[in-house]
């Protein structure tokens, strides 16, 4: 059993990292409980990844995210958070995964188990005042739930290219995601079709993006099946179902970047109302505190399932609405 803290904040990803820096300002005890590293989806993104948005709406609590360039790489993003954690000393419990929170005397009582190789299977309990879920999403992906899915050539994250020159690959999906990685793998030397259920590809493209997949559609540089479903993956092909019935095509990899959803489960169990169709935690939008009072949510975990309302940008101002929130009820 640690010390009681003010604030148990669950994942350090950007929205966790600006609430324990709010915490650290306002002189309350934080920890931040981390089942993989720093940023764990940022680290998991791909590896030549450039971000579509300008280095300062990435920045937490003041510190200046200096680059060369127009939109930072992800290199660059995962040097800048550890520059955000060193520089203010932010206490972080990395290799751990949260179990349970529960009430306990007025408090909670946050539970976690050791997963890294030293004390594995170690049973940790913080007491804390309050507890921020900032959980993310990219954990969790949006799974097609058809056979095969979990076959060893199938992956619902993409990383870089050069591993699939000259391989078969289809890809599923039609937002950024999918566009980038088909682009890539083109160019990498693979032979890419893109299968997507809708007839056309997704609104959100970024401008820069789409005329370049369009053309090489066009051109016939890439394939693309559209109002077309995925019904199985087999070990060298895959069978779809489209205007045109039912076809196999034959495939070495597949990647279903079909996007991701938050996990719940947690917050379920800690009493959080969740809305079984939006998946959104009932909570205050002021506060971002949830239907149990102490309990609060940040960064994507507030749109649900719309994963494309909430960023980076706009969840790393959670931590300064939820710290004033705990400190107006300690006061109270």
């Amino acid at each position: 059993m640690d010390e009681a803290h003010d604030v148990v904040v669950v994942g350090a990803g950007p929205a966790g990292l600006a609430i324990a820096v709010a915490a650290r300002d306002a002189e309350l005890a934080c920890v931040i409980v981390e089942k993989g590293a720093l940023v764990n989806s940022i680290a998991r993104f791909p590896t030549g990844m450039t971000f579509f948005t300008t280095p300062e709406l990435l920045e937490i609590g003041g510190l200046p995210f200096v680059t060369p360039y127009d939109k930072p790489t992800r290199g660059e993003a995962l040097r800048y958070y550890r520059r955000v954690a060193d520089i203010y000393r932010l206490d972080l419990a990395f290799g751990e995964r949260v179990e349970a929170v529960e009430p306990c005397g007025g408090m909670f009582e946050v539970r976690s188990r050791v997963i890294g190789p030293a004390e594995a299977g170690v049973l940790r309990r913080r007491p804390a005042h309050g507890v921020v879920f900032a959980t993310g999403y990219y954990d969790q992906p949006n799974r097609i739930g058809v056979p095969g899915e979990d076959l060893p050539h199938v992956s619902h994250y993409y990383d870089e290219p050069h591993p699939f020159y000259r391989k078969r690959v289809v890809v599923v999906g039609g937002k950024n995601s999918a566009a980038i990685a088909a682009l890539e793998l083109y160019r990498a030397g693979a032979a890419v079709t893109l299968v997507h259920r809708r007839s056309a590809l997704s609104d959100s493209i970024k401008y820069w993006i789409r005329p370049d997949i369009e053309n090489r559609i066009k051109e016939g540089s890439i394939k693309a099946l559209y109002e077309t479903a995925v019904l199985e993956i087999r070990p060298d092909h895959v069978v779809v179902l489209g205007p045109g019935g039912r076809r196999e095509l034959p495939a070495d990899a597949i990647l279903l970047l079909t996007g991701y959803l938050p996990d719940t489960g947690l917050l379920r169990d800690a009493g959080i109302r969740i809305d079984p169709q939006t998946l959104r935690p009932e909570h205050d939008p002021a506060t971002c505190e949830t239907n149990v009072p102490g309990l609060f949510i940040a960064g994507s975990l507030v749109s649900g399932r719309d994963t494309n309302k909430t960023f980076i940008e706009n969840g790393r101002f959670h931590g300064a609405a939820i710290v004033k929130a705990m400190r107006t009820r300690r006061a109270g």
